[in-house]
Formats: C-alpha cells, structure tokens, sequence
C-alpha cells in the first residue's frame, strides 16, 4: 500500500458550511447536498477522487492569550501523479516528468532538533 501513495497527491479542504440555492433545492438538507456534489464533481473534473471527510481539532485564538479548541470538517481527496502529469501534457514515463513531495511544515526543518541551513539572500551579498 505504501507503493500506491508514493505515486500520488493529496489535497484536503474545507467542506462547505452553506447550501447552494437553486430551484428545486426547497430544503436546508437538498441546497447542502447540491453544494457538496457541486464541490464533488468540480474536484473530480480536476482528476481528484474523494477519500473521506474528516473532523479535525484546531486551536483557535481566544481574546488576547487565549486558545480555544474548535473542530472543522474537511474533505480528503487523491489523485495519481501520472494523471497530474497527464493534464499538463506529460507522463510517468517521459523523462519530463517529475515527481514533487510538497514539504510541509513539520518536513523542512530537516534533522530532529537542528534549524535548516540558510545561504545569503541575493548571490552578490556573500562575501
């Protein structure tokens, strides 16, 4: 399995907190179900495909030291990194092709406990 999720992406976002009004959509349940299968298909016409939906804590600031816990809902979605470099033209197996890992913040520090090195600003500044 963890040969599957090295040759794709993730992407995570916010679920909708409204419904969409559209006629026919009468009831609060039928406009949040119009928004979310909105949201679906235009991810999908991305070439991502759904996962699932999850409840994730987030400290939140409260006043001016205080956090507060809140809980957002957010929908988890997958796509292959072939078909990425296919909707830009490429493929797997061109040599055009490069596979990227986005780094998140907990990846760029590098080395437990040791801060990422840093060169000069501009080229002509070192020396």
């Amino acid at each position: 399995m963890a040969q599957a999720a090295a040759h794709c992406e993730y992407k995570v976002i916010p679920a909708p907190r409204r419904g969409e009004k559209a006629r026919g959509a009468k009831t609060t349940e039928d406009r949040f179900a119009l928004a979310l299968t909105e949201l679906l298909n235009a991810m999908a016409a991305e070439g991502w495909d759904y996962l699932r939906a999850e409840t994730l804590p987030v400290d939140e600031r409260s006043g001016l030291t205080g956090t507060k816990t809140s809980f957002q809902n957010m929908l988890v979605f997958r796509r292959s990194l072939e078909v990425a470099g296919a909707r830009e033209g490429l493929s797997a197996e061109e040599p055009g092709f490069v596979a990227t890992r986005r780094i998140g913040p907990a990846d760029a520090a590098g080395a437990a406990g040791m801060a990422p090195l840093l060169g000069p600003a501009r080229p002509d500044a070192a020396g």
